[in-house]
């Protein structure tokens, strides 16, 4: 029997309201991935997602205990559907990954940076991003985009947290550059799309 070939693990990444959901949504499409996303893609995620980002929860948690909860869902999501999909060839698209964890618990809550790696190199069990794609736009775009909706727990706090997450992906796309692509997402729709999708092909090649 041939053992198929390795799958590739693409993320994507930005601020809330940046469009990473919509993109993440047309490059699964076009390249026949497995579309997934953190936090809440399994049945204990689900729960987890709901003690991190409910607003309306009477007890929130403080940054450590929501970069371990964070954490946790990573670990429970490489387990049950990354690894395994990609253990059987497939490719798989993440709407978020371990950018997100170092942008918003890192430069965001101002955690220790370097801790925060080994959490996240726990957490994942060595399953790294083959690429990460940053969709960014100006916080202030984002929160125009956002508007109307009604935000979770995240979404809500102030300007200064969100231009510290925006400000902790670049940092990261500059650091790694081999690792990471940033795309403008301030363009339309298929404008971005078309350019996620030109990135990924150039990095990764056609599945």
């Amino acid at each position: 029997m041939t053992t198929p070939a390795a799958g590739r693990l693409v993320a994507l990444e930005g601020v809330d309201g940046c469009g990473k959901s919509t993109q993440a949504a047309r490059l699964a499409q076009v390249l026949g991935a497995v579309l997934t996303h953190e936090p809440g893609a399994t049945g204990l995620g689900r729960a987890l997602r709901a003690l991190l980002l409910d607003p309306s929860a009477t007890s929130a948690p403080g940054p450590r205990t929501e970069a371990l909860l964070m954490a946790a869902d990573r670990a429970q999501h490489v387990d049950e559907v990354v690894r395994p999909a990609l253990d059987a060839g497939r490719w798989v698209v993440t709407d978020r990954y371990s950018g997100s964890t170092l942008a918003y618990q890192g430069w965001g809550r101002r955690l220790p940076v370097a801790a925060l790696r080994e959490v996240v190199g726990f957490a994942s069990g060595g399953v790294e991003a083959d690429l990460s794609v940053l969709v960014d736009v100006p916080p202030e775009v984002a929160r125009r985009r956002l508007a109307g909706a009604r935000p979770d727990r995240l979404e809500s706090l102030d300007p200064g947290f969100h231009r510290r997450v925006r400000d902790g992906y670049l940092e990261l796309a500059r650091g790694e550059p081999h690792r990471w692509v940033v795309v403008d997402g301030a363009g339309s729709v298929d404008d971005v799309a078309t350019a996620v999708e030109s990135a990924v092909r150039e990095r990764l090649g056609a599945t």
